[in-house]
């Protein structure tokens, strides 16, 4: 029996293993997550039976250990050397040149790899099996951080095949991919805590927790670029050839590395990175060139702590410091208030950088930022640039905090930043001239007022050419105007006339919905014409008035209360009716004449018949609520053509489905 669990242990071993290896070395998994997961478990569930059968080496036994009370200091057997930088192709060339010169050739041959913003590791093999691993340090005295490196899947415990040598130190570099990065910054300001400035930042701080189980749920990842103490092994004589051996025995390399010949080969791959930099899975900040050539480097030797074979040329700087000289306010083209960061000019990420956003008083408040603070700056790309940290032990005096306005700059409206909800805005939506373009496009969609040929290119030309300032001078405009336009035949100029006229008949939900008030969507405005039947009503209710429609809550009654009491809203509504714009009027409706009132449908598919949203208008008119996502509170599924996943979870949770032919059936009972 005890056989049969070892060589069960040992299949279970080596296939982990073999799904490691071509998940994190050839990045070409072979099994879902779900299988791999169920491998585990089972090697897991073998070994709590058969404890004396567990090895260091198990891929079980990467967590586990007890939390180290400090890190113990390692002495480097062969020195981890720094790189000497090139910041210009001159830099390169005057490198280039000292190679030739050094070993007497005319064309040198260099392997090529990005240089990765994390941490540098030294990994200690013994017989294959990883011994111990440590920091860089000084170069010469790292920190132990073995138990925190065993976490790192990417990392075998134990090295693949039997060709390694006996002893077999590897180089590397510890990094946080950039997908890791940004959730592990969204769990820390949920959880309240601070965020990392950068995946550098955050990789090392992950790698030096003294309890491995916290470093265990970052999501770290591991690429070797070269070897330090070999015992048992004669070096190949190429350093790409040393790579490949460390890529067969399990070990990840950087996929972007390649073997370039010459300056114009180490040119061509600087520039060539530099184009996907902002693509590739994790931050690089530059290149490494080292000879690959192994006796070339050996005639090249050291210079102080550094190697005359090889160079860094590095990318231009996306982090850099400068004054925060003032906090503006800009007025999106929704309403929303976005406080801009003024900047002292800096050169930053290959541009200069004189404004970086600062997203919302939240943030600000995270930052601590306030005028005439040293703050540090980083660009990525063609990522905005943004503020990532305030130096304050560069801040002098008590500098004021900043707090949003409580009117908008741009129309002087009251502003409103609700429960839940991180942006501010202003509620001067049918005034406000930052809002303008956006507020009319919406009001002349097909949903709401439905102004057939309005297009939105057509409506930032009026607006542009200074015809409309709101949405109520649309009902002003006059063949004669439209026709002056560019590309507007006078065909199309009455059309667009003909069918404004035909939009002022509506109904009272389309209007509300037209109005483009803060999170007031059409099947609310449905719900609140339902309920209060009259425009005046609704304008006039209070908040306990609006928390008695069904499904209203708090934040859509302030947004109500706040968008009508605004006079600049109060007046654009009245040129509205002025102007003609009516509905039916709406009578009460006992519940014998609302059949459907209680009941919750999903219109999921195209219906031949009508539109979805004519059959959404039509259920809601008979009491029912619509709903968009399918839920065990679902009381009926209609399902037009093409429905997709809606109609296989109404199945799979045994809710009631109409075919088109069902449901008008029902609509006409």
């Amino acid at each position: 029996m005890s056989k049969q669990v070892q060589q069960r242990i040992d299949e279970l071993r080596e296939e982990i293993n073999s799904h490691n290896y071509s998940y994190y070395v050839l990045d070409a998994p072979e099994v879902p997550d779900s299988e791999y997961d169920r491998l585990l478990k089972e090697l897991s569930e073998i070994e709590q039976k058969h404890p004396e059968l567990i090895t260091p080496d198990s891929p079980t036994q990467r967590v586990g250990a007890t939390p180290l009370d400090s890190f113990t200091e390692v002495q480097h057997e062969v020195p981890m050397l720094s790189l000497g930088n090139a910041f210009s192709d001159q830099d390169l060339s005057d490198f280039d040149r000292r190679i030739r010169e050094g070993v007497e050739s005319d064309m040198i041959e260099y392997a090529a790899e990005p240089k990765l913003d994390g941490l540098a590791i030294s990994l200690l093999y013994k017989n294959g099996v990883l011994e111990r691993a440590a920091t860089r340090g000084d170069g010469r005295t790292g920190e132990d951080v073995t138990l925190n490196i065993r976490t790192i899947d990417a990392i075998p415990l134990k090295l693949r095949g039997k060709d390694y040598p006996a002893v077999l130190e590897v180089r590397g570099e510890v990094v946080m991919p950039k997908t890791g990065f940004e959730k592990l910054n969204q769990q820390q300001i949920k959880k309240g805590e601070k965020p990392f400035v950068n995946p550098r930042n955050a990789a090392a701080g992950s790698l030096r927790q003294l309890d491995p189980k916290i470093t265990a749920t970052r999501p770290l990842s591991f690429y070797s670029y070269g070897v330090g103490l070999v015992d048992g092994m004669v070096l190949p004589n190429k350093h790409s050839k040393m790579m490949d051996r460390l890529k067969s025995w399990g070990l990840r390399i950087n996929p972007e590395s390649q073997v370039v010949k010459g300056l114009k080969g180490c040119i061509s791959y600087y520039e060539s990175l530099a184009d996907k930099r902002n693509s590739l899975p994790d931050e690089i900040d530059g290149i490494v060139y080292k000879v690959d050539n192994v006796k070339f480097q050996e005639i090249m030797g050291f210079v102080s702590r550094a190697p005359r074979w090889a160079i860094a040329r590095k990318f231009p700087a996306q982090e850099e410091m400068t004054k925060l000289i003032a906090i503006d306010i800009q007025v999106g083209r929704t309403g929303a208030l976005t406080p801009v960061a003024r900047l002292e000019p800096v050169f930053v990420g290959g541009v200069t950088v004189s404004n970086a956003t600062l997203h919302n008083q939240d943030e600000i408040d995270r930052l601590d930022a306030r005028a005439g603070d040293t703050v540090i700056v980083r660009r990525a790309g063609d990522v905005i640039p943004q503020i990532v940290s305030v130096v304050k032990s560069k801040r002098s005096g008590k500098p004021r905090r900043f707090h949003m306005p409580t009117a908008c700059p741009v129309c002087g409206s009251e502003t409103a930043r609700f429960e839940d909800e991180a942006v501010t805005f202003c509620t001067g939506g049918l005034f406000c001239e930052a809002q303008r373009k956006e507020a009319i496009k919406h009001f002349a969609s097909r949903r709401a007022m439905n102004v057939d040929g309005l297009g939105d290119k057509l409506v930032e030309q009026l607006v542009d050419e200074g015809l409309i300032n709101t949405i109520a001078d649309l009902y002003h405009l006059k063949v004669e105007d439209l026709v002056q336009l560019e590309r507007m035949a006078e065909k199309s100029a009455k059309n667009l006339v003909t069918s404004l006229e035909t939009s002022k008949k509506t109904s009272l939900a389309r209007f509300i919905f037209a109005l483009g008030i803060h999170s007031i969507g059409e099947t609310t405005a449905q719900t609140l014409a339902n309920h209060f039947l009259s425009l005046d009503k609704i304008m006039n209710a209070d908040k306990e008035q609006l928390l008695e429609v069904p499904d209203i809550g708090p934040i859509v009654a302030d947004n109500l209360i706040t968008f009508f009491k605004q006079q600049h809203n109060l007046e654009v509504v009245e040129q509205l009716l002025a102007m003609g714009i009516s509905w039916p009027t709406i009578k009460q409706k006992s519940k014998t004449e609302q059949p459907l009132t209680g009941k919750t449908f999903v219109v999921t598919g195209t219906l031949e018949s009508m539109g979805r949203n004519d059959a959404k208008a039509a259920l809601q008119e008979l009491g029912a609520k619509v709903s968009g996502s399918v839920s065990k509170k679902t009381d009926y599924v209609v399902i037009g053509e093409n429905p997709g996943s809606k109609a296989t979870k109404a199945q799979d949770l045994g809710i009631t489905t109409l075919d088109e032919t069902a449901f008008i059936a029902l609509l006409n009972q």
